[in-house]
């Protein structure tokens, strides 16, 4: 039953996204997430506390986590298949529904784009800064491009494929688990002090969720792009992540263009090696066709899913 219900809350947000409106009324689920778990953070991650004892309640918060996310899910969805029998199936997609941001992504990509067609390099480096963590002050055009391209990519996956892969798993229970762990790595889930010992836990459980999702992000994109497949196969792996540089690549070798590189964060520069080495810089011609390629992408994952609510 869960291939009907992934099949219709793709469409429901790909109609809707996340609407301003019903955001300004009840927020996103995700800021619930966000809510516990800097909540568990300001009582578990205590700064006189040595590493090993912050790993294990960083072990324990994501544990507890999960557990509340998935069973919850879980009591909804039991709770609605024995109320609907047949019919649950519409109201399972309305409740995945938050979970995808295919059009959400779509929304923010696009006044990026807007704003370096219309040669306004200050208003896309604001609409930029929306969607990514790096410093975006000082960015030229194609550093703009080169980001927003970049967080496509990965979006794609983390926002798109990776919900949708769990939903069909593991029906919402899946889904919402695998939001809960994504806003948990964001929030926590990093590599610098105070966070090194006590979001290990979230980072590398997101990398384990990740690992599937992230390589079908990268085969959907480059069938979408028409090619890639040689800058995947060669670049993957010099992201950081083991799951982030797959989509990234794929879309790297689709456009012909390189991304990554140095990057500056809270004004230290970090000397990431490039993804895509022998392309070109990129420009706001190569970010609509970055659109392009993840609206196509979306669509086959669409018609994949179609496919099996249909063979269901």
């Amino acid at each position: 039953m869960a291939e009907p219900v992934a099949a219709a809350a793709l469409a429901i947000e790909a109609l809707l996204g996340w609407p301003a409106w019903l955001h300004a009324r009840t927020g996103h689920p995700v800021g619930l997430f966000a809510r516990i778990i800097a909540g568990c953070e300001r009582r578990w991650n205590r700064a006189e506390d040595g590493a090993v004892r912050r790993r294990r309640a960083g072990i324990l918060a994501m544990v507890l986590l999960v557990a509340l996310t998935a069973g919850a899910a879980a009591a909804v969805e039991a709770m609605v298949r024995a109320c609907a029998g047949p019919l649950a199936w519409p109201l399972l997609a309305l409740l995945a529904w938050p979970a995808i941001a295919a059009r959400s992504l779509d929304d923010h990509v696009r006044p990026i784009l807007r704003a370096l067609g219309a040669g306004d390099l200050p208003g896309a480096r604001q609409a930029v800064s929306m969607i990514v963590g790096r410093d975006t002050a000082a960015l030229d055009s194609p550093g703009v491009a080169r980001a927003a391209i970049e967080s496509l990519a990965e979006s794609f996956c983390d926002g798109v494929v990776a919900p949708l892969f769990w939903l069909l798993v593991l029906g919402l229970p899946g889904a919402w688990a695998l939001k809960a762990i994504n806003t948990a790595d964001s929030l926590v889930g990093h590599r610098e002090e105070p966070f090194r010992a006590y979001g290990w836990a979230a980072a590398r459980t997101d990398d384990l969720v990740m690992l599937v999702p992230a390589r079908l992000a990268a085969v959907l994109l480059c069938l979408a792009g028409g090619g890639g497949w040689r800058t995947l196969a060669r670049d993957h792996a010099r992201h950081a992540s083991p799951n982030a540089g797959w989509p990234e690549a794929a879309m790297a070798g689709a456009l012909g263009v390189r991304l990554a590189g140095p990057i500056a964060y809270d004004g230290v520069l970090a000397p990431k090696p490039w993804i895509g080495e022998d392309g070109r810089d990129a420009g706001p011609r190569d970010l609509a066709r970055a659109l392009s390629i993840y609206r196509r992408a979306c669509i086959v994952l669409g018609a994949i899913a179609l496919g099996f609510a249909w063979l269901g």
